[in-house]
């Protein structure tokens, strides 16, 4: 597999990506984010496991070992139950461009965590891009510079925003160190995300029972059902589309350059934002959004 291919399935993973958050947002809005991640659970784990039946001809990953059973579930709930809970109720608040900018602090919380949790020393480089990334989240989040109606900073739902932002953030940095504890070997990823994704839905579908609200969630989506082209669509372009586009760009490639491109989410993010949810943002924001993923960049290729 050449080198351009494996470039251009991590632009592609990027491009998904941002369309995935745009069209959760727009759904989040119409019928809550829990309707909305609830939902998309359940659809995205239907297509992964059919393409797992397709490419690797077993539904499930049946010869993984109940370690690998464990930390792979534990991460799917740490990152798609409770992590992205967090993210879609971020989407709502703030909405995709900030969110996501928010979620390029993951690798600097993983790094970090790795320290602290693993013992794993960090070099300048690493202290490099966590300043970096840092500095440019701070200066989107402060920026002021708005061309019309009420400036974002002034929601008062937009400080709650950032922290569910930074929340979503550490349940995926947290998800990450998980997967990496059952991914050891030569396991198969997309096995690995099946496991994921199952132990995900079961999770928050057994609690929607507990809570008698699998009644109430479904009524939702029939009384919306505009919405559901965007819940299947960001489904398509999320863990299915993106997830396998980024595992072919992983074997491709050298894992920092793929993860580096992949990270542009947010970049592709700015002028979304600014045409479908007449986001207004200065220079600074643009300029702190560069900044934020070339440190995140910093820390995988470092």
């Amino acid at each position: 597999m050449s080198e351009w291919v494996g470039m251009s399935a991590a632009i592609g993973t990027a491009i998904l990506w941002s369309l995935t958050s745009t069209m959760f947002s727009l759904a989040g809005r119409e019928v809550g984010s829990v309707v909305v991640n609830r939902v998309r659970l359940l659809v995205a784990s239907i297509l992964v496991v059919l393409a797992h039946w397709f490419l690797l001809g077993s539904l499930v990953p049946l010869d993984a070992g109940l370690d690998r059973w464990f930390w792979l579930s534990l991460s799917g709930f740490i990152g798609f139950v409770l992590g992205d809970a967090f993210l879609f109720q971020a989407f709502v608040w703030i909405g995709p461009r900030i969110s996501m900018l928010l979620m390029s602090v993951a690798p600097v919380i993983a790094t970090v965590l790795s320290w602290v949790v693993l013992n794993e020393a960090l070099s300048a480089l690493e202290l490099l891009g966590i300043f970096l990334a840092v500095t440019g989240v701070v200066l989107v989040i402060w920026e002021r510079d708005g061309r019309s109606g009420e400036q974002l900073e002034h929601n008062p739902l937009f400080r709650r925003g950032v922290l569910y932002g930074f929340g979503a953030a550490l349940g995926q940095a947290l998800g990450l160190i998980l997967s990496k504890k059952g991914l050891y070997g030569d396991f198969s990823a997309l096995s690995g995300n099946v496991i994921r994704l199952l132990s995900a839905v079961l999770a928050i579908w057994l609690w929607t029972m507990v809570a008698k609200q699998v009644r109430i969630t479904l009524s939702t989506i029939r009384e919306n059902k505009p919405v559901i082209k965007f819940i299947l669509g960001g489904s398509i372009t999320g863990p299915f589309l993106g997830v396998w586009l980024s595992l072919v760009a992983v074997q491709a490639i050298e894992v920092g350059i793929a993860s580096t491109l992949m990270g542009l989410a947010p970049v592709f993010l700015l002028p979304i934002s600014w045409w479908i949810f007449n986001d207004r943002f200065g220079w600074v924001a643009v300029a702190g959004t560069l900044l934020a993923v070339s440190g995140s960049a910093i820390l995988f290729i470092a």
